[in-house]
């Protein structure tokens, strides 16, 4: 008997808790190695480096409005009836090199975006004044000076400025040298925005996880075909498949394999090429078509120098959870891809991937071991009666949680094929495995889903 076949059988002999069965899985599974990527291709990505600002933002000092950049002094005790008449000498748009230097008495025309000129403190929105259509009496306070070659008339200013009105100050946003984002950031598009603002075209972080889902049964017809006597369709493999892109993955689905041992380890071992992780579903439990166990729990022959034996062999194991008892887990191949093989109702393979799949994405993305878990939360429970569960199992139950009230019902039954239930809950409900009855009002454990 081979040592992977031992450990196998003997893994099958144990009852596994949850939270070994991870343990396990978070010790083995390790982040994946730094890569530089364009800034677009890095969405979703953790960074691994601190990024450190090269150039203030805004470089330079730029109006936030469209209007007219002046001096205070000028525009001091401006009014309705005492308009501030100042002689426009010049335009002033975005992306224009500075030019113009606004004396007393002056204004230039400015718009939003472009570099304050020289000499002028504050910016007086446009509609502040008469937009340039003509001069009326002047306030006393406003002084004259003889308009440049090139000035375009005079503007009303019927509303005093103080300093910097209006202004966005050069480093407002950020400073040369500051630190714009940390190690360990995940790139959303506000990340990537910042990034590019201060030029940065590529940036290093690991990658997203490329992980590879395969479901098995010869039952199983893909959407949209027509199902024959005794057939489904194949719902695992895309709840999976969008799960893992929710996690932050690239996720390829495979179509359904049939229940041949042969055919699976062929599929496995042409996928390996793609996959940072496999996810497989059906096949684990005991019974006679159970392909995924027949195909995978006899590899990891260590004379195999290539091809999906290469690996240290993939345990199939017994857990104290409801749903999801059986379960398998282990590396193949010869870059030791880690798979994670899953049971094959509905109901099973999602919550198992919740709490198991999910946290191994979000390790291999390099996020921080007490982070890639989803949060858990506690709230009242509402039912007409007590909730059962069975001793000794930590039991999973699809729920409908209201945050803001602090309560959660439970959605549907606790059959795990139960695929409507599940598509309304937002939550899993969690009875620890010392729990036999959860009666209506008590605190539970909660796992929100969104």
């Amino acid at each position: 008997m081979s040592s992977a076949t031992t450990a196998s059988t003997a893994g099958q002999q144990h009852i596994w808790s949850v939270d070994e069965h991870l343990e396990d899985i978070l010790s083995t599974v390790h982040p994946l190695d730094p890569i530089e990527l364009q800034l677009l291709d890095a969405q979703g990505c953790v960074l691994v480096e601190d990024v450190t600002v090269p150039v203030s933002l805004p470089p330079f000092d730029n109006s936030s409005m469209d209007g007219y950049a002046v001096r205070v002094a000028d525009v001091a005790g401006a009014s309705e009836e005492f308009p501030a008449v100042l002689t426009v000498i010049g335009d002033v748009a975005a992306g224009q090199a500075g030019q113009l230097t606004v004396g007393p008495g002056q204004a230039a025309r400015i718009m939003t975006g472009a570099p304050l000129p020289s000499g002028a403190e504050a910016v007086v929105p446009v509609e502040w004044t008469d937009g340039g259509l003509g001069a009326g009496p002047v306030a006393s306070m406003t002084a004259h000076s003889a308009a440049p070659e090139g000035a375009s008339g005079e503007v009303r200013v019927h509303r005093p400025a103080e300093a910097r009105a209006h202004v966005r100050a050069q480093g407002s946003d950020v400073r040369s040298g500051d630190r714009a984002l940390s190690a360990g950031t995940v790139l959303g598009p506000p990340q990537i925005a910042l990034l590019a603002a201060i030029g940065r075209g590529t940036v290093r972080v690991r990658p997203r996880p490329r992980v590879v889902v395969v479901s098995t049964g010869s039952e199983l017809v893909q959407p949209g075909e027509p199902l024959g006597p005794g057939q489904i369709h194949d719902s695992n493999s895309f709840a999976l498949t969008a799960a893992a892109r929710d996690a932050g993955a690239i996720a390829y689905r495979v179509g359904a394999v049939s229940d041949d041992a042969e055919t699976l380890r062929s599929t496995i071992e042409d996928q390996l090429i793609r996959a940072d992780l496999i996810v497989t579903t059906g096949g684990v439990s005991v019974g006679a078509y159970d392909v995924v166990k027949e195909a995978l729990s006899s590899i990891g022959d260590p004379d195999e120098e290539d091809g999906i034996g290469a690996g240290s062999g993939v345990e199939f194991r017994k857990l104290a959870m409801q749903p999801g008892k059986p379960q398998g887990f282990g590396s193949i191949g010869p870059d030791h891809t880690p798979l994670l093989a899953l049971p094959g109702n509905p109901v099973s393979s999602y919550v198992s991937f919740e709490v198991f799949v999910r946290p191994a994405i979000r390790t291999l993305m390099g996020l921080p071991r007490d982070t890639v878990r989803r949060p858990v939360e506690r709230a009242v429970l509402t039912a007409d009666k007590a909730l059962t569960s069975p001793g000794g199992r930590r039991q999973f139950l699809r729920g409908a949680y209201d945050a803001e009230a602090g309560q959660v019902a439970t959605v549907g039954g606790s059959g795990s094929h139960l695929v409507a239930a599940l598509a309304h809950a937002d939550a899993l409900i969690v009875v620890p495995e010392d729990v036999t009855s959860v009666e209506p009002g008590t605190e539970v454990d909660v796992v929100p889903l969104g």
